[in-house]
């Protein structure tokens, strides 16, 4: 026999991304390099479908872990023409849209971007605004830190950019 439960108060949820990085042209026809929806000055960019914003794609992760719902890639999948060059802003909306349906908000989110250049603490501020901004948050519940790899791997030798997010939802 089913018994209806109610709704935790609280729902946590952990997303990831990481794109790979290549040079831009000099001609300016690659991909900038946007992360948290903030362009950052830069001589790479992703290789990816979207706008390779690898930072919202793991915030939208998150919530949609945290919620129980299929994945960025299930929702919008990179071999749908219809999402090719789209702004990650949009996945992040759909995601926050789902959250608010079932009555939850974000209480806490803490995003790691790892990074070996540029440096995130000059953008930092404006990213964290952004994101809150975006998901309707309180900007003291928005974190956002930036690390590197220390020159190994991928990631060290700047050939790719990896993001973490831990999101903490509560019931509203």
């Amino acid at each position: 026999m089913n018994h209806l439960q109610p709704a935790p108060a609280f729902r946590v949820g952990h997303g990831y991304d990481i794109h790979r990085l290549e040079p831009t042209p000099p001609t300016g026809q690659g991909r900038p390099l946007i992360l948290g929806g903030i362009t950052l000055e830069h001589n790479t960019g992703p290789i990816s479908h979207s706008d390779g914003d690898a930072a919202l794609h793991a915030i939208t992760d998150a919530i949609l872990g945290a919620l129980g719902e299929p994945d960025i890639g299930q929702l919008f999948s990179d071999s749908d023409p219809a999402w090719k060059d789209a702004t990650s802003d949009q996945f992040l909306a759909e995601a926050t849209k789902r959250m608010q349906i079932v009555g939850y908000r974000v209480s806490n989110l803490d995003v790691t971007v790892i990074l070996e250049r540029p440096k995130l603490s000059p953008i930092k501020d404006a990213m964290r605004a952004k994101v809150a901004g975006l998901l309707g948050a309180d900007l003291a519940a928005v974190n956002i830190k930036g690390k590197t790899h220390e020159q190994v791997d991928a990631v060290g030798e700047g050939r790719a950019v990896e993001v973490h997010a831990v999101v903490l939802l509560a019931k509203t």
